[in-house]
């Protein structure tokens, strides 16, 4: 017997060697990861005047269903954060147009409540007499 210690052929062309064989998951969609951070960072962006919240979430709505493609077609990781992207971006939209329908209601009623009640002066209307 030898005393070298004991080798293992290499392997062939094209096939893997079970030592240093690591098998590398699928890569995360870089879209789904924008959706996710844009639908998250869409609530902190009403900093910015008049469309910032709204137009960060358009942005987390429309890359996510984007990613949402691209992840089908290329088997990447990350449908869930194209998802949940997806549904922050829907729910904040859903908030916005409630807190305007809310703010038009009582722009409504208290303009009415408020010129009522000063075309009238603070007073009752008099009834007329009849007859």
């Amino acid at each position: 017997m030898s005393s070298e210690p004991h080798q293992v052929p290499p392997a062939p062309a094209g096939q893997p060697q079970i030592g240093g064989y690591a098998a590398t998951a699928p890569q995360t969609n870089n879209l789904a990861v924008v959706s996710f951070v844009a639908g998250i960072a869409s609530f902190f962006a009403h900093v910015i005047p008049v469309f910032g919240g709204t137009a960060v979430a358009i942005v987390a709505i429309v890359t996510g269903f984007v990613a949402r493609g691209q992840i089908k077609r290329t088997g990447e990781q990350g449908m869930w954060m194209a998802n949940a992207g997806i549904i922050i971006g829907f729910v904040h939209l859903a908030g916005l147009f409630i807190l305007l329908l809310v703010f038009l209601f009582l722009v409504f009623v208290l303009g009415i409540a408020l010129f009522g009640f000063a075309a009238h002066g603070g007073s009752l209307p008099s009834p007329v007499p009849s007859g």
